[in-house]
């Protein structure tokens, strides 16, 4: 008999959510970075084992609202709890419990189990420092269950998996069963060039780009080669933003580019030639059609 249950990942920005995800669907599909707000919008995960489908939903982290982009944001969050069979809630185990954390279990009002998973454990030495930070998570609400895990080094995620799959239900699967993401390709495509922007670049920058993919396509070459060519255009909000992408003599660009061609080739398993351009749209973020164009508008 097949069954089905639909789960959000919660928590704060940079606690590890979308590396959970990746982790239990064994696929790349979110990006991750150490840098807060990666997630800009729902990402769906989809795990498919036997006669049982995991549909689990990425989100940003908690934020307060800035711009119009943020308030999109904080519309994926909201509706990520409607209709879910349960919720997972990613903290960092190095940080206090805070506010973002009641906001989260107050917008849930105990209306689905609650898995609490502990990230990042494996920065711990002594295991036993632990317990006052599990005491203290606890203390926010009543958890189905408190599992320590290290999303990184897939330590604790069979667990999770284990766990949630006691929470599926008689249903028809929601996807193929082939299919570990809703994402299409060319915005799994902008986010791995965005990733790899993330990760390069300096920490004003990175919250004002966005990544259009304009042309995707492949073709033959002479000798029977098939090789994927991707056009893509990053937006940045500043003049002197667009300098700093670029680089000297274009080498920021240039390495952003070589990482992000290295992934695209990983993911798809096909010859890629990525070609990438910069331009300055300001105050995009404040732009609900610009916005809309990037596929980032929740309406």
């Amino acid at each position: 008999m097949q069954k089905s249950a639909f789960i959000t990942i919660i928590g704060r920005p940079n606690a590890g959510k979308s590396s959970l995800l990746n982790a239990i669907i064994g696929e790349k599909i979110a990006a991750v970075s150490s840098k807060p707000q990666t997630t800009r919008t729902k990402i769906t995960g989809v795990l498919t084992e036997g006669e049982t489908q995991l549909v689990f939903i990425d989100t940003p982290g908690i934020l307060k609202e800035r711009d119009r982009l943020s308030a999109h944001m904080i519309k994926a969050i909201d509706s990520s709890l409607d209709s879910i069979d349960a919720a997972i809630l990613v903290a960092d185990a190095q940080k206090r419990a805070g506010e973002q954390e009641r906001a989260l279990l107050a917008k849930l009002s105990g209306s689905v189990p609650i898995i609490l998973a502990l990230n990042k454990v494996d920065l711990f030495e002594n295991k036993e420092e632990l317990i006052p930070v599990i005491a203290e998570y606890s203390s926010l609400g009543s958890f189905a269950e408190v599992v320590p895990i290290s999303a990184l080094k897939n330590d604790g995620v069979d667990i999770i998996k284990g766990l949630i799959s006691g929470y599926a239900k008689p249903s028809p699967h929601y996807f193929p069963d082939d299919r570990f993401t809703d994402q299409p390709e060319r915005v799994i495509v902008s986010e791995i060039i965005r990733e790899k922007l993330l990760e390069l670049l300096s920490d004003e920058v990175p919250h004002g780009i966005a990544v259009d993919i304009e042309t995707m396509e492949e073709h033959d070459t002479k000798n029977g080669e098939t090789i994927l060519d991707i056009g893509a255009v990053i937006y940045c909000e500043k003049e002197s933003h667009k300098g700093i992408i670029i680089g000297k003599r274009g080498e920021m660009l240039k390495n952003a580019g070589r990482l992000a061609r290295e992934d695209i080739e990983r993911f798809f398993m096909i010859r890629t030639n990525l070609q990438l351009w910069v331009k300055v749209k300001e105050g995009w973020r404040n732009r609900e059609g610009l916005i809309k164009n990037f596929g980032l508008s929740f309406d």
